[in-house]
């Protein structure tokens, strides 16, 4: 059982360099930083973090598929798993379908793009040479001239029944979107039906203090849209630390390997301190 910490995307790209130097002497195993259309590329925070850090996994959560190609993302991941062997985690999904049509990433066949996507990465990052003419990658005897000495998790970030079990086939884990709860896992890791080697990562809400409800409000308002569920049924660690530390508890105990925190507000390693000591 891990315990992961989120660099939100709304702080200012700069501060990522003190937040991961102070995470990375604490008993956090993870850091996950993000690629969300307008915030901050994900490969570069992960290589920023990983360049100021000496232990802990940087964990990319997540790069979308339609944006990126097959090829030049094993490049991306082995320079970062050569540089910082054993500290990377990378995590592909297929990206929020509005932001992909806003920028003319949108694909017929979402599903298809994804498990060639994940099917190639891998298998470039294994030192193959890869052929592949499918419904959405094309690739044509391709390799690395630098592949890494062992390649780097390749985890798919995916909600929905077909989505898991895509994962569960070609991925070696699966990270879930925040406000999915420990009673919600047992249906996820059905559908995904995997073996015991494979990773399941949930992200969560984290936020400490009384005002934990007007804090969350909004962000959890726009969860609730993308996962279609009330906003009251977005599972978050808030309230006390204790309240907090109960609920990450229950996320391991219902089958998640690693739970990273997404601590919300200005000063989010108030609410991790605050929820390492409950813990």
């Amino acid at each position: 059982m891990k315990l992961g910490v989120m660099f939100d995307r709304d702080l200012p790209p700069e501060e990522l360099i003190p937040f991961a130097r102070t995470l990375d002497e604490t008993s956090v195993d993870d850091l996950w930083v993000v690629e969300d259309l307008g915030w901050t590329g994900g490969v570069s925070s992960a290589a920023t973090a990983l360049a100021v850090t000496s232990r802990l996994r940087v964990g990319i959560g997540i790069t979308p598929a339609p944006l990126r190609n097959p090829m030049l993302l094993a490049m991306e991941l082995a320079n970062l798993e050569r540089v910082h062997p054993g500290r990377l985690a990378a995590g592909i999904g297929h990206g929020v379908g509005d932001w992909m049509r806003q920028v003319g990433a949108a694909v017929p066949s979402p599903l298809a793009l994804l498990e060639e996507t994940i099917a190639s990465v891998r298998a470039l990052l294994r030192g193959e040479t890869v052929t592949l003419h499918g419904k959405s990658v094309h690739l044509d005897g391709v390799s690395l001239v630098h592949p890494p000495a062992t390649p780097p998790p390749v985890l798919a970030g995916v909600k929905g029944p077909r989505s898991l079990a895509l994962s569960g086939r070609v991925a070696q884990g699966t990270i879930v979107p925040e406000g999915i709860g420990p009673a919600q896992l047992p249906e996820v890791l059905g559908q995904i039906d995997a073996g015991d080697d494979h990773e399941l990562v949930v992200f969560i809400y984290l936020h400490i203090g009384p005002d934990a409800a007007e804090v969350t409000r909004a962000m959890v308002e726009g969860q609730a849209g993308f996962l279609g569920v009330a906003p009251s049924e977005v599972v978050m660690a808030v309230g006390t630390a204790e309240e907090a530390a109960a609920q990450v508890k229950a996320l391991w105990a219902a089958g998640a390997d690693t739970v990273a925190v997404r601590p919300l507000g200005s000063d989010p390693l108030h609410h991790v301190n605050a929820l390492l000591s409950a813990l």
